[in-house]
């Protein structure tokens, strides 16, 4: 049995690492040379790495690669991604030529706004509490003026304070609720620094007043905290032709395409089993390039499926209609970004991402990774009511499979122009190695077949 260690965030980087294959690896030699190997060579970015999070031992890497020929709002865009599963940047790329030729991908800002509440328990007059915080409602604005001054500066600021009755769901159950404008920041530091201040002035305020009892005068700060769910920070990515123009070349003429396309989306809408699935598509577009450009994409998982439920019921974040034989196809999606601050400025690849899509701002960002998510579930819609899913996946695919048999490269160029006319599964990649390998079965390999 592991013994638990005191004090492990204390230790240098070397002792940590002698710790952990101590505790947990029999191979100790092989361990820490794993986690060597992923390690920057230059000391100096390497250590820009270690700081990022506790407890560093090594690098996760994750492939990065680019999605050319994106045509957004009349500019030309190589879209970043950072992400490891198959088939994601291809599809993207895919989609990407197809809509270059149809006018490409137009994005419409709805709103920017973020939010934050102040959870309290208060167990007083209600009406009494009401009336008071309008009276003081504009000491909120001149308490957190020393937070407020450079978003100001730039544009941004407390846009809305209000106070929310909850009691009715949780007894004595009461919200600050505040609204924000953060500019070209994500904002979590700066909102959540003015909803702590907002916290101590209610107290304050409160205590100092001699309209309330002793009693009431004991309200209990539950958290401040901003909310990752950003229904009022919303972009629309749309694409739309002509029906005659949506020829998909392989026997499927746009008229046919159109209604199985269209009832795929709103088999998606209805059901919320394949919405989950329909959502998790828009959400490898969506999340590859958040990472890319050192978003936080936890937070806009969160934000996006909690949004795909707002009507009380998870469905497609998609939609499409046919209007006057007119196509189209669009997304609304909640997008909190940044293009300043945290990562932004510090991991190199981040920097790299921003000064390949021009330095956007927060705004333009927010157009880019929507299309990118519409570009990603245009392109697994329209395999899956033709082709089907599996054809281009699993090709993809097919090189993760040769690459755990280590095969050469010349056995990888074969077995892949085998698999142009013939499907891919993992038996057959496993098969067809072993005829170019002269083996009988996959255990005649090595240990890694």
């Amino acid at each position: 049995m592991t013994n638990p260690i005191k004090g492990f965030s204390k230790l240098s980087k070397k002792a940590k690492i002698e710790w952990i294959v101590n505790q947990y690896f029999d191979n100790k030699e092989e361990a820490i040379a794993l986690l060597e190997s992923y390690w920057h060579d230059e000391a100096k970015t390497q250590q820009l790495h270690d700081d990022f999070i506790e407890n560093t031992l090594s690098n996760f890497y994750t492939p990065y690669g680019v999605a050319p020929n994106f045509l957004i709002d009349g500019k030309m865009l190589a879209i970043p991604m950072a992400i490891e599963e198959s088939s994601v940047v291809a599809a993207a790329s895919k989609s990407a030529s197809f809509w270059l030729q149809r006018g490409g991908f137009k994005t419409t800002i709805q709103a920017t706004t973020k939010i934050g509440h102040v959870h309290f328990m208060y167990k007083g007059d209600v009406q009494k509490l009401a009336n008071f915080f309008e009276q003081i409602k504009t000491q909120f604005w001149s308490d957190t003026q020393d937070i407020t001054a450079n978003m100001e500066a730039r544009g941004g600021g407390i846009l809305k304070i209000d106070l929310k009755d909850k009691s009715a769901e949780l007894a004595n159950y009461f919200q600050l609720e505040a609204r924000f404008e953060t500019c070209d920041s994500m904002g979590a530091n700066f909102i959540n620094s003015c909803l702590e201040q907002f916290a101590k002035t209610l107290q304050n305020a409160v205590n100092q007043s001699d309209l309330f009892s002793d009693a009431e005068k004991q309200i209990q700060i539950v958290m401040c905290i901003l909310s990752n769910y950003t229904p009022q920070c919303v972009v629309k990515a749309e694409v739309s032709c002509p029906i005659a123009q949506l020829d998909e070349g392989n026997g499927v003429s746009p008229e046919e395409f159109v209604e199985k396309f269209s009832r795929a989306v709103r088999i998606a809408e209805i059901e919320p089993y394949r919405a989950t699935t329909h959502n998790k598509g828009i959400m490898n577009g969506i999340d590859a390039v958040v990472v890319a450009t050192g978003n936080d994409y936890r937070a806009i998982e969160a934000a996006c499926h909690t949004y795909a439920a707002k009507d009380g019921k998870y469905q497609s974040l998609t939609h499409c209609e046919v209007k006057n034989g007119i196509f189209k196809f669009w997304i609304e999606v909640p997008l909190a970004l940044g293009t300043v601050g945290g990562l932004t400025s510090l991991h190199p690849m981040v920097k790299f991402s921003l000064d390949l899509l021009g330095r956007p701002n927060a705004q333009q960002l927010m157009s880019i990774i929507a299309a990118s998510g519409l570009a990603q579930n245009f392109a697994a819609l329209r395999a899956l009511v033709t082709t089907g899913i599996q054809k281009g996946h699993m090709k993809m695919h097919l090189l993760n499979i040769l690459n755990q048999l280590e095969a050469t490269d010349t056995e990888k160029e074969q077995i892949v122009d085998h698999f142009k006319n013939n499907t891919v599964t993992h038996s057959a990649a496993v098969a067809k190695f072993c005829e170019i390998r002269g083996v009988k079965n996959p255990e005649s390999l090595s240990k890694n077949a």
